[in-house]
């Protein structure tokens, strides 16, 4: 099987960052992006090394897809340490391991500690739990492969604490303009739910409370998706079963043909199966799609599990974003509602592509304010870009003005961010130790000799990012910190997207015309192009 580029660049960055010394280390891939078929790859890589190799997850399904596609990849068969099943005695190189099983002490104890050469995890975000760390700690020499879909910041914090790096990162957007995942298009429905009396337990809303807090709702929430989903393929996203049920009967009063499906249902794989094959076109479920199940041909989501977690958001969203040309499918349709609580931290089809969260509470207000219009996310993430570039621009003046009568030769950190419209750079969060710690003497010494003022960055991960970011422009003929730091203070606006024979020449000019600019240029319109 040939591996997409992206994959290929995913499995030669873990064997990188092996190669290195860093013995644990992370992927993460969009849901839909192939994550199985990386580590199905690098499994096979591993045991052509002589490796003998551990898939670890936490459900039986990810087990057996696990197993199912590295038998259809690579040919290889895999043993399974699971229940009453066991491993040991098998001639078979590959593993695939109940994290329940596995943890328990005395089953941990039959394996010698140097019994596994790697360990890949499926789902890492769940691991930072105990009984994921117990196994872990059992093979302390283990090489290890953290896999998730796209976690939430706090569980890249989490994570950091389990993980030496991140070995490879592909973006949601950057798969969708590459066209290996469907466009996303969200509509925020003017539906005003109350969730102000809901509780929060683990991180989370009680999903007890939330069933309660939407029953009253289920009604006109039909009505809404009688509007937008009729002729789509949808999945609906609930907190408990009985909700789930609940909804399903109101759908089917409403016209739709609609199923569900939870972890006590006998004939789910029947359910699913028609549903797959156009029986019914609405399937509702109490979370138990999230993971482990594939139908590309979905082209809506439904989220009525409110979620303050961005990895469950994601996962919930995932179930839609594949491609499917031979449906007719040319995008997802996102039906987002106006969820009314005191807390702020709910996820929106922002939380899915906004790196920033000032970006992506910027978007999410601007969907609000559109509410019934349907907008396609990359746009609207663009312009909530905008105007956070913007609204950077005015608090930058202010603060640019009151820093006027101190001339400085090097260029403040912030300015060269807002210049060069770096959202990366503003809204970077330090993730692992290393770049938690402050930056080393030599990046500041470097930073300094090419042109920027390093007191203000407080950590080595932004320092890295930005000498990095410095290289790439030199590399592309871009402006230099210095260039930006004298045009910008006469007025020229975005000297960092320039090019850096534009600004030379200019500088030319401003020089041999005594340091003054031109009569026929205006600097506030000048593009320089």
């Amino acid at each position: 099987m040939q591996l997409r580029p992206y994959q290929q660049e995913a499995k030669d960055s873990i064997f990188c960052e092996w190669a290195k010394g860093i013995r644990k280390t992370l992927l993460v891939l969009p849901t839909g992006c192939g994550k199985t078929i990386v580590f199905a790859k690098v499994t096979e890589q591993c045991v052509q090394n002589g490796d003998r190799v551990l898939i670890l997850a936490h459900r039986g399904e990810l087990l057996q897809q696990a197993a199912d596609k590295i038998a259809k990849s690579t040919g290889l068969n895999c043993a399974t340490e699971k229940a009453e099943e066991s491993c040991l005695g098998s001639w078979f190189r590959i593993t695939v391991g109940s994290v329940q099983s596995l943890m328990r002490e005395s089953r941990l104890n039959r394996f010698p500690t140097d019994y596994f050469d790697t360990i890949i995890i499926d789902e890492a975000h769940h691991c930072i739990s105990d009984s994921y760390k117990r196994v872990l700690q059992h093979f302390p020499e283990s090489k290890v492969l953290g896999v998730t879909a796209t976690p939430d910041r706090g569980d890249m914090k989490n994570l950091g604490s389990v993980f030496e790096s991140l070995a490879y990162e592909y973006t949601l957007p950057k798969a969708i303009k590459e066209g290996y995942l469907s466009p996303i298009k969200a509509i925020t429905i003017p539906l005003k739910v109350d969730l102000t009396g809901v509780g929060v337990q683990s991180g989370d809303f009680k999903a007890g409370d939330l069933g309660t807090a939407l029953d009253p709702y289920l009604d006109s929430i039909a009505e809404e998706m009688e509007k937008y989903c009729k002729d789509k393929k949808t999945v609906v996203f609930l907190p408990l079963v009985k909700t789930s049920q609940k909804f399903r009967d109101i759908l089917n009063n409403h016209g739709f043909r609609a199923a569900e499906v939870n972890g006590d249902s006998q004939d789910r794989a029947e359910i699913l199966e028609d549903y797959a094959a156009g029986k019914y076109d609405v399937l509702c479920n109490s979370m138990l799609l999230t993971e482990g199940w594939d139908c590309p041909s979905v082209d809506c989501i439904v989220v009525l599990r409110p979620t303050k977690v961005r990895s469950l958001y994601c996962q919930m969203v995932g179930r839609g974003t594949r491609l499917s040309p031979d449906t007719g499918k040319d995008h997802l349709l996102l039906l987002d509602f106006l969820w009314h609580t005191e807390r702020h931290e709910l996820c929106h089809p922002a939380s899915l592509i906004c790196e920033s969260e000032e970006v992506a509470k910027k978007m999410t207000e601007n969907m609000e304010k559109d509410a019934g219009l349907i907008m396609d996310i990359e746009e609207a993430e663009k312009t909530a870009a905008e105007d956070v570039v913007a609204q950077r621009e005015e608090a930058l003046a202010k603060q640019l003005a009151e820093m006027k009568r101190r001339k400085r030769k090097l260029v403040d950190p912030l300015q060269f961010e807002m210049s060069i419209q770096a959202e990366d750079l503003a809204g970077y969060v330090p993730a692992f130790g290393w770049e938690m710690a402050p930056p080393s003497d030599g990046q500041k010494k470097t930073l300094e000799k090419l042109g920027i003022l390093p007191d203000t960055i407080d950590n080595a991960g932004k320092a890295s990012k930005i000498l990095d970011r410095l290289n790439k422009r030199r590399e592309e003929g871009l402006t230099t910190p210095k260039q930006i730091r004298f045009l910008e203070s006469r007025g020229f606006q975005h000297v960092g997207t320039w090019q850096f024979d534009t600004a030379k020449n200019l500088i030319d000019r401003i020089a041999g015309n005594g340091w003054k600019i031109p009569r026929e240029i205006n600097p506030a319109e000048y593009k320089g192009v």
